[in-house]
């Protein structure tokens, strides 16, 4: 049976050696990489499940490397390593298609969960509430998505989307006009054994605002039900 492959980028040499020790104890093989440039090469030349990606390496950051990755695929989960605590370097992460963020320093525990949550639901093995999205494309407001693609057509303008945004909108989209709690939505999107906050939701959706509404400042299509959570809006037929 073919091991889950991991594609992991850190130029630390202790923290290096121990995430492939701690990964191969866990069943999974593990491809590392000293620098973002050499991290990039390895992605081009061979096929991998998951990528760890230090965010401040030499040659390429993990940045870097991100967005070089998410041009040609959209669906690779993409998970991100800071030894920065600031809001602007895990939102510029989230810009750049990455799924998830991990603050060093890091429990073992969290970082494995994280990363089989991350596996699971690009495996497509976690439900959406109680329903299946089985449309290639569908329509969130004005907006068009495109679930082969990972992209969303607004106004003429084409985004990116990552794997993560994309299970957002696809539980926005079988559940309209719900109030969906911040909980809920961590549980159907992130799995129940999920480590962070709801801030890390209010990232995401922060991001996407900027990708399916009309008017950011003003949204319509995904709006905030203040101290529950969030709800789409869906058009009057």
């Amino acid at each position: 049976m073919r091991k889950t492959h991991i594609l992991m980028a850190e130029d630390d040499e202790h923290i290096r050696q121990g995430l492939i020790d701690t990964l191969e104890s866990e069943g999974y093989q593990v491809s590392a990489a000293v620098n973002g440039r050499e991290a990039l090469d390895l992605h081009e030349q061979q096929r991998f499940d998951l990528v760890l990606l230090d965010v401040m390496m030499p040659e390429m950051s993990g940045y870097d490397v991100c967005r070089e990755i998410r041009k040609h695929d959209a669906g690779l989960p993409i998970l991100m390593l800071t030894s920065k605590g600031e809001e602007i370097d895990k939102v510029v992460g989230l810009e750049l298609g990455a799924d998830d963020y991990v603050t060093k320093p890091f429990g073992v525990r969290e970082l494995l969960a994280r990363i089989s949550a991350l596996l699971r639901r690009a495996q497509g093995t976690t439900p959406v509430g109680d329903e299946t999205i089985e449309r290639e494309a569908f329509s969130l407001g004005p907006a068009r998505i495109n679930r082969k693609a990972y992209s969303c057509c607004l106004n003429d303008d084409t985004h990116q989307l990552s794997a993560r945004e994309l299970k957002l909108l696809e539980i926005f989209y079988a559940h309209p006009n719900e109030v969906l709690s911040r909980d809920e939505l961590l549980n159907a999107a992130w799995g129940i054994d999920y480590y962070g906050t709801t801030r890390t939701l209010d990232q995401h959706i922060a991001q996407l605002r900027k990708k399916v509404e009309p008017e950011i400042k003003k949204p319509s299509v995904i709006v905030t039900v203040h101290g529950v959570g969030y709800k789409y809006l869906r058009p009057e037929a």
